[in-house]
């Protein structure tokens, strides 16, 4: 059974950078799709990035292109989110998951396995 385990979060200033770390365990995701999500409070969850199995193809949502940069390391089975420049709106819970594809990654329903999240929360 696979198991995700986001880390990273915190409480940064606006303008600021943090780098989340999503962790698996039970089973090798070298050949699978990860994405990164986020819920802000009394908002619904939305896509934030997504890379393919090799990393050599990587999706955003334009709210975070040109400030985060999603990156992974299949030799640590870990994928990571760089986010710079900080604003209060990316405050949220953030949330990792895997599939089989970027396009089942991205609908998130039949995805693999989720993680817990992590929460960052940006000041001003």
């Amino acid at each position: 059974q696979v198991q995700l385990v986001e880390s990273g979060g915190g409480l940064v200033q606006a303008g600021g950078s943090l780098r989340l770390s999503c962790a698996a365990s039970g089973r090798d995701l070298s050949s699978y799709a990860m994405g990164w999500f986020r819920q802000a409070p009394g908002k619904e969850r939305e896509s934030v990035a997504a890379i393919n199995w090799n990393g050599d193809t990587t999706t955003y949502s334009p709210s975070v292109k040109g400030r985060f940069t999603i990156s992974r390391d299949n030799a640590k089975n870990t994928m990571y989110l760089q986010m710079n420049s900080l604003k209060p709106e990316d405050t949220a819970v953030y949330y990792c998951n895997t599939g089989l594809s970027m396009g089942v990654v991205l609908g998130q329903t039949n995805a693999l396995a989720w993680g817990r999240g992590t929460l960052v929360t940006v000041s001003t």
